[in-house]
């Protein structure tokens, strides 16, 4: 009999990757729970995946808290999610919603939210195939340039960066994240801005 796809992942023989890819992701994140894994409320189905791999077996990484820190553990940020408060913030921030969690939601279709929350931007553009970027020739010396997410349109200014670098120039630059989960008839909403408080234009 042909030996059955399983495990990938070294030193974890105890786990088959290929059943935990049948779980329902609510069912791998209790699982990734029971595992001691930190932020599984957080982690997407094949983070899921590997970081339960990795757990059982006893691997380090960023999944089981060593190691180098990867994309899959962002994190609330320096400001715990916190809008950021300035002489110039956009009006528009007294009016939003704001947003500390990835458990939070928007109170009704079309709410304008607000946050500085890192794993909670990152879900936002990533669900709607969104990747970190920066626009081209807008750099400062070595610093990243005006901030954008790349969501596959035809354009040739935007230069893919890393979430590390975009969260550390977001940060750096004390932005708030402005943006919409939904418009007011219920789809789907690509809208957002970013909001600098100490400067009328972020």
């Amino acid at each position: 009999m042909a030996e059955q796809p399983g495990n990938q992942t070294p030193d974890t023989p105890q786990v088959s990757e290929t059943e935990l890819r049948d779980l329902k992701v609510d069912e791998l994140r209790q699982r990734a729970k029971e595992a001691g894994v930190s932020g599984a409320s957080n982690l997407k189905k094949e983070e899921l995946v590997e970081a339960i791999a990795q757990q059982s077996g006893g691997g380090s990484g960023a999944a089981s808290g060593g190691g180098e820190r990867g994309d899959d553990d962002l994190g609330a940020g320096p400001d715990d999610g916190r809008v950021r408060q300035g002489p110039e913030a956009s009006r528009s921030l007294d009016y939003s919603q704001k947003v500390t969690s990835t458990d939070d939601e928007p109170e009704r279709e079309g709410r304008s939210l607000a946050t500085t929350h890192h794993e909670v931007i990152r879900e936002w553009a990533e669900a709607r195939g969104g990747r970190p970027a920066t626009v081209d020739g807008t750099e400062h010396g070595d610093h990243l340039g005006v901030l954008r997410f790349d969501f596959g349109e035809s354009t040739d200014r935007l230069r893919e960066v890393t979430w590390d670098e975009w969260f550390e120039t977001f940060d750096a630059r004390r932005l708030n994240f402005i943006y919409q989960e939904t418009r007011t008839d219920g789809a789907q909403s690509n809208f957002f801005r970013l909001d600098n408080p100490e400067r009328e234009d972020g």
